[in-house]
């Protein structure tokens, strides 16, 4: 048996979640083209045959704006500092950034080994796939450069297989058919706030958070009663919309991917609150499951 621990890492809107989703062949991270939508560490469990990769999916780097984005970034450091290697995700065609940049100092650092993962191939030609390997290989000396598209599954087989060279010997840390140690709660809670992304428009979405209140399992029935908190009152109607369409189109969204998340008929009943400025208040972002060791 052999295990590791491989940290993806990148800035944000590269696709290291769907890297993640892609890798273990289920969705346990959820996905946005709004940038900033992984908030906290996601750990994802892959066994392939003797090998157990635990992937640690990481915030995009970004500048910090407040006390959650003090949190994301720090959630990057501690990470770095944890594990045995990583995936550094960018995007083919695109130059590197202070994002990147910093990434890459930071890894440096640690002196922490790496693949280079070159992701959305599917969207350019291999003109600028080679132009953005040479950028890339004179910056950081990668194990290895690997093309991919997440969304189209492509490399994936070859970017597991320089992984494993990052793997020891030893007993794997999880059941073979574990795939996360997310607790219930937290998925549940992500997948509806997924879904706040993809309907809310602009600066609403990055100011909520969703607290479960109530998960009961019944007989071929999950209760779910979530808050979702907002920092305004005008963000709170965006939410609620007229006579309740928005939130109804919400609960629509998340009841469906919840019920085929879990296997069972879900009931699912969504309340919004106001929490001014909870993103700079620590006693909010620790009652709302933020990790207590990120937040400093």
């Amino acid at each position: 048996m052999r295990t590791g621990f491989i940290a993806i890492l990148g800035r944000p809107n590269v696709g290291k979640s769907s890297l993640l989703n892609a890798l273990l062949g289920e969705k346990i991270a959820i996905v946005s083209k709004k940038p900033q939508t992984t908030r906290n560490r996601i750990t994802g469990i892959l066994t392939r045959g003797e090998d157990q990769f635990v992937f640690l999916d990481t915030p995009g780097v970004i500048k910090a704006r407040n006390r959650l984005g003090d949190y994301m970034v720090k959630t990057v450091s501690n990470t770095i500092g944890e594990v045995d290697a990583c995936l550094f995700v960018v995007e083919a065609g695109v130059e590197p950034g202070p994002a990147e940049k910093s990434i890459l100092e930071r890894i440096a650092a640690k002196k922490l080994p790496a693949i280079l993962a070159i992701n959305k191939i599917d969207r350019v030609g291999g003109e600028a796939v080679g132009k953005t390997i040479l950028t890339y290989k004179d910056l950081y000396d990668f194990k290895s450069i690997v093309p991919i598209s997440a969304l189209k599954g492509k490399g994936l087989d070859d970017l597991l297989d320089e992984a494993a060279d990052f793997l020891s010997e030893g007993p794997w840390l999880f059941g073979e058919d574990e795939v996360t140690d997310q607790p219930e709660r937290q998925i549940a809670a992500e997948i509806i706030r997924e879904k706040l992304l993809r309907i809310l428009e602009d600066e609403v979405p990055h100011g909520t958070a969703v607290v479960i209140e109530e998960f009961t399992e019944e007989e071929k029935l999950l209760r779910i009663r979530a808050e979702i908190f907002c920092e305004r009152e005008a963000h709170k109607r965006i939410i609620i919309g007229k006579q309740g369409a928005q939130l109804k189109k919400i609960g629509t969204y998340a009841r469906e991917d919840l019920e085929a998340f879990f296997g069972t008929r879900v009931y699912l009943d969504l309340w919004v609150k106001v929490k001014e400025n909870w993103r700079d208040d620590l006693n909010n972002l620790s009652a709302f499951g933020y990790n207590k060791k990120d937040l400093g």
